[in-house]
């Protein structure tokens, strides 16, 4: 089975234009998320490509050595980029990774989860993975949410882990909070994303959701369409689970998060 690791990464963002070149601590934001899908693809079957609508994304990503195919502008998702960019591939891959372009400490073993959730299971539509919050990560989104309302995503699943729903709000609300124990009831979500390739074909084809719209979240329109979506838990160092980069703002967060915790593995 054939894997493709798709990295999105739009220079013209609305919130934070040129984002993919913004460098933290020194280093792109984009050749960050380069080099850690190269770690999780190693020993695999697997083609990596950046996907963007912007010449200077693509001369940036040659500085460091990445592939990086243009694809439309009007790419209404990053999901739609990922498949314009698979379109592109001379082998059409079984299983197709969109590993979001603005998530730079990512880990590996977190790719190669939902990889091999899917390897087990090759039925799933779609996986994707989740970090139960411990109580100071849940405070830590509380007052990021104070300045930046919509970044980081929470998620509710049934017993198997299959998701119920996704929400920018901070999901469920907790009326008595028990502390005794380490980890809050809250479930982040981490925005990658792997695909049976039809399923991506036919995600695409599908019109925006109506609550897609409203919380700006491409996800929903699966369950809006009765698309299960499996999740996987996984286990990310402290602090990590808040290293989405949203706006400027993010940068100097994830800055503040490295010389708390130093460079992910």
């Amino acid at each position: 089975m054939s894997i493709a690791i798709v990295i999105p990464a739009r220079y013209a963002s609305t919130r934070f234009p040129g984002k993919p070149m913004a460098k933290i601590a020194g280093v792109s934001m984009l050749e960050r998320v380069y080099k850690q899908a190269l770690k999780a693809a190693s020993g695999l079957d697997a083609e990596i490509v950046i996907a963007t609508e912007d010449q200077r994304v693509v001369d940036h990503a040659k500085t460091f050595g990445a592939p990086c195919v243009l694809t439309p502008d009007n790419c209404p998702t990053g999901s739609d980029r990922v498949l314009a960019a698979v379109k592109t591939m001379a082998k059409r891959p079984d299983f197709v990774l969109n590993m979001q372009g603005d998530a730079p400490f990512t880990p590996p073993s977190i790719l190669r989860a939902v990889i091999e959730t899917w390897q087990k299971d090759q039925t799933l539509s779609v996986v994707t993975p989740i970090v139960n919050l411990r109580w100071t990560e849940l405070d830590i989104l509380r007052d990021n949410k104070k300045i930046t309302p919509f970044s980081g995503t929470c998620c509710v699943t049934d017993a198997t882990g299959g998701a119920i729903w996704f929400s920018k709000n901070i999901i469920p609300a907790i009326r008595k909070e028990n502390r005794d124990v380490e980890f809050s009831p809250v479930q982040q979500h981490i925005g990658l994303y792997g695909f049976r390739t039809d399923v991506l074909e036919r995600f695409v084809s599908l019109p925006e959701g109506r609550y897609e719209k409203l919380e700006g979240l491409e996800q929903l329109r699966l369950l809006e369409n009765n698309i299960k979506v499996q999740t996987v838990t996984v286990d990310v160092a402290l602090g990590m689970a808040q290293a989405g980069i949203d706006s400027p703002e993010d940068v100097q967060r994830a800055e503040e998060m490295l010389e708390r915790y130093g460079e992910p593995a």
